[in-house]
């Protein structure tokens, strides 16, 4: 009967779990307005079907069409594909966002395939719903959905896959790693999970020697990851010649060092504040689950001595033991999302963004998940003297339910939030708003238009199917401009749904 139950409430929850999934993508697809960095990353595909390359529109660079932009931090494994897309006709904003939604479905299968390796059916639902629990939306800079048009769940789909065929196929990890950092360089972070993860996949032996195996076996690996994002700058080279090669490696370097942003200064505590408080729930509940989660593993790993006699001689088997993959996913994705939360919790010149770390929560914090509902069911099964039973029960029950209740809530809040009404401006009002604007931009053959501030501007330009430039670029200064509400620079040449194109300076 018990079993009867479990089994149909599994399927009940992979039920909920698929329509939730399904309504907060169709919303992300359909109904989020397309906001200023989606605009900014569509430039690039846009501008390689019209024959200029790899090419961005330099609204942050200049704002002249800029090769290999190291402004787009998304990179040609999600902006290719998209180009790929539009180049069939397909509309500019739906066609580019089915990329990364694709990646989204890859992400959560690839969750679902970990957690259920990890821990069985119910494991997977854990480790399948956690993405959507992660609030990204409500934050400055955020990931408002799934198809935003951004690199983030793209990369954190491949590293999920990278994990999953780590034991048998290293050499295809490394690859997928390699594609992760040309969907968003910051998974470049991941190298020291993959690192772990190797070598405890490597047969056991003194350490001397089993270090040097896992170099051995690393060599073919790490060839492959670097052989994408080596690819692309050959390519780079070929493209821009030794001089604007070297101006672009030194912008490249400029900007990861400064992460592109030039705000006041954030600590780590605000930082891992900000991170607990993405939840859905309230940020002392997020903490509350991730200690009673840690807690179960660091208790189920200590092994229960018994009595010797003829029907139960020595201690119990570790729960670990017949899964030699266990410890290789966990530790190497605890060391994979310790990486993106310290990194970005130590990076002062950051700001509040949970879009930084995402690539890394997204991806190793459903296996981290996963690897916790293990460890509660071991210890609920465990055997051990009478009087330790109960706590360790209670601990493991109070462990899941509150996984569970987060996880719920979050994918919950989620599909709700998509079926409340929008409270700011939705794609279709945004294009109807543009669309006078569009008509004038191609009635009057103009190429150009400066966006005026960085912001819903960039956006609107990019619909109206101009190249964009940000209004103060020595570039623009001879450049119609579009803003919101007045000109600065005499009386607007048309105006619609609250936006003027602007005479030029």
């Amino acid at each position: 009967m018990i079993r009867r139950l479990t089994g149909t409430g599994f399927w009940i929850l992979l039920a909920l779990l698929v329509v939730a999934n399904a309504i907060v993508m169709w919303h992300s697809l359909t109904v989020l307005r397309f906001w200023e960095d989606e605009a900014f990353n569509l430039t690039v595909p846009r501008n390689l079907l019209a024959g200029l390359g790899y090419t961005s529109d330099g609204t942050l660079s200049g704002s002249t069409l800029t090769p290999f932009d190291p402004r787009i931090s998304t990179g040609p494994v999600v902006l290719i594909p998209v180009a790929g897309i539009l180049a069939l006709g397909a509309d500019p904003v739906i066609g580019a966002r089915l990329v990364p939604l694709a990646y989204w479905v890859l992400l959560v299968v690839g969750c679902a395939v970990i957690g259920r390796r990890i821990s069985g059916r119910f494991g997977a639902l854990v480790a399948a719903a956690l993405p959507l629990a992660f609030n990204t939306a409500e934050s400055v800079s955020p990931i408002q959905g799934p198809a935003d048009l951004l690199g983030e769940t793209a990369a954190a789909a491949l590293l999920v896959w990278a994990l999953i065929v780590l034991p048998r196929r290293a050499w295809l990890a490394g690859l997928l790693l390699g594609l992760a950092m040309q969907a968003k360089l910051i998974a470049l972070l991941a190298l020291p999970a993959f690192a772990v993860a190797l070598f405890l996949l490597t047969p056991a032996a003194p350490f001397r020697r089993r270090f040097t195996a896992t170099l051995r076996r690393s060599l073919l690996p790490l060839a492959l990851a670097a052989a994408p994002t080596v690819l692309m700058e050959l390519i780079a080279l070929v493209s821009l010649g030794i001089g604007g090669y070297a101006r672009h490696v030194r912008a490249m370097g400029g900007f990861l060092l400064s992460g592109g942003q030039h705000t006041e200064p954030t600590t780590a505590t605000q930082k891992l504040g900000t991170l607990a408080g993405s939840w859905f729930v309230p940020w002392w509940l997020t903490v509350a689950a991730i200690l009673l989660a840690a807690a179960v593993v660091i208790v189920a790993a200590v092994p229960v001595r018994h009595r010797r006699s003829d029907t139960n001689p020595g201690s119990a088997p570790r729960w670990w033991d017949r899964d030699p993959q266990l410890l290789a996913w966990g530790f190497g994705s605890a060391v994979g999302l310790l990486a993106f939360v310290a990194w970005w919790a130590q990076a002062s010149h950051l700001p509040l963004w949970v879009r930084h770390p995402a690539v890394g929560v997204f991806a190793f914090a459903p296996v981290l998940a996963a690897v916790a509902v293990r460890a509660a069911v071991a210890l609920w099964r465990r055997r051990g003297p009478s009087n330790s039973q109960a706590p360790v029960r209670i601990l493991s029950v109070a462990a899941l339910a509150l996984l569970g209740g987060v996880v719920a809530t979050g994918g919950v809040s989620d599909a709700g939030r998509a079926l409340r009404a929008p409270a700011a401006e939705t794609l279709a009002q945004q294009r109807a708003a543009v669309a006078p604007l569009a008509a004038w931009v191609r009635d009057n053959d103009v190429e150009w238009l400066a966006a005026e501030p960085w912001g819903g501007p960039v956006s609107s330009v990019v619909l109206t199917g101009a190249h964009v430039g940000l209004y103060d670029a020595p570039a623009m200064s001879r450049t119609m401009t579009l803003a919101y509400g007045s000109c600065r620079t005499g009386s607007p040449l048309t105006a619609a749904g609250g936006m003027v194109i602007c005479p030029a300076p």
